[in-house]
């Protein structure tokens, strides 16, 4: 069987003419799933009833079933739970909505190598990577959950990859979901609209710096120096932080597009103004914003989050520096809302606080447009 959102509208195409179909059935099955989030072919009434049956031996669709939606109390963040129909893995999306902005953060695989300090995903361990169409059907699901709730007033509008998994240690099939989810006849996402985040793989960076994709890039940084990258982010061994910098920067010069640099704050380990002006040095004379986020203490951790006060001193000395620079206290706690944390409670594993989603997203996809 075939995986249908793996497909792109000229294979689909192709498809089509190989067994004898026109092919200007490929825009209708675009229009039908992608658009109208039919995942029946039973229920496409303008296709032929022998185009519907051949359809249906020979593509598989859904990947994904629906096995919990929790919203905050403020009901700006809404966490999605799947299970992958493929072995039974869950995975999770968050709906982040901010003004007319409807945002998707996407999973990229089943838990995640990276492995770092803080996240709650790393904890799960690593699984496997997803395929295209399991990424693509997050947002195909939540543009048609959205649009029903809203009598379509309502669509995602924006997509990063922040969920679980490492998205440059799943290359291929994360590219392939941007080209469907940006493409014109499918749900048409502007590529300016879409944010990939990587803890920095380096080969990752600069495979994307010429792809020819106009897509954001957010690297996750959490510290000034490699020394302290080294004690929470396993990767930094393999990738020194000089070379993920320089990647970074070619990046943003081939691309012409601006860098994030996320940075979680642990008291003790990388909050000190000291370590401040070494990331306003870091940084100086690049275009870009740093987004500061206190770390959420993890059972069985001993991390802990900053206070006030260390954030704000952390903060001037960013601003002196004319480092732009965000930060944003938790929302979102009452419904698990970062990654990870429903699937680890489904699995009945403690449930462990991380990286907010909705601090991870308030510059993403707040300053794309």
């Amino acid at each position: 069987m075939l995986e249908f959102f793996d497909m792109s509208l000229e294979e689909l195409s192709a498809w089509l003419v190989e067994h004898d179909e026109k092919d200007y059935h490929a825009k209708q099955l675009y229009d039908w799933t992608y658009k109208k989030g039919v995942l029946q072919f039973d229920k496409m009434s303008n296709l032929s009833k022998a185009l519907r049956e051949k359809l249906s031996q020979s593509f598989r669709f859904p990947n994904l079933e629906l096995v919990q939606v929790t919203e905050s109390t403020d009901q700006e963040t809404i966490k999605f739970l799947w299970k992958l129909l493929r072995d039974g893995s869950l995975v999770e999306s968050v709906l982040i909505s901010s003004g007319t902005r409807r945002t998707v953060c996407v999973s990229s695989q089943v838990g995640c190598p990276a492995k770092c300090a803080f996240c709650a995903s790393g904890k799960m361990g690593f699984f496997r990577n997803l395929r295209p169409s399991e990424i693509v059907e997050q947002v195909v699901h939540i543009n048609k959950w959205l649009s029903d709730k809203s009598n379509g007033n309502e669509c995602v509008s924006h997509v990063v990859y922040m969920g679980m998994g490492e998205p440059l240690k799943n290359y291929d099939p994360v590219v392939r979901s941007i080209r469907l989810l940006s493409h014109p006849d499918s749900l048409n996402i502007s590529q300016r609209r879409i944010t990939v985040s990587t803890v920095g793989i380096v080969e990752g960076i600069k495979r994307l710096s010429v792809e020819n994709l106009k897509v954001n890039l957010v690297l996750s940084l959490h510290a000034p120096n490699q020394r302290i990258r080294m004690k929470i982010i396993p990767y930094a061994r393999k990738y020194p932080l000089e070379d993920i910098i320089a990647a970074m920067d070619d990046y943003a010069q081939k691309t012409k597009r601006d860098i994030t640099y996320e940075y979680t704050l642990i008291a003790g380990i990388n909050d000190h103004p000291d370590h401040a002006f070494e990331l306003a040095h870091l940084l100086h004379n690049k275009q870009c914003t740093v987004n500061l986020i206190p770390y959420n203490p993890v059972p069985g951790l001993k991390l802990k989050r900053p206070d006030k006060k260390s954030v704000k001193e952390f903060r001037t000395v960013l601003f002196g520096a004319n480092i732009v620079n965000t930060c944003r206290y938790t929302k979102g706690d009452d419904i698990a809302a970062a990654c990870g944390q429903l699937a680890m409670q489904r699995a009945n594993q403690p449930a462990a606080p991380a990286e907010d989603m909705e601090n991870r997203l308030k510059i993403v996809s707040g300053g794309s447009s």
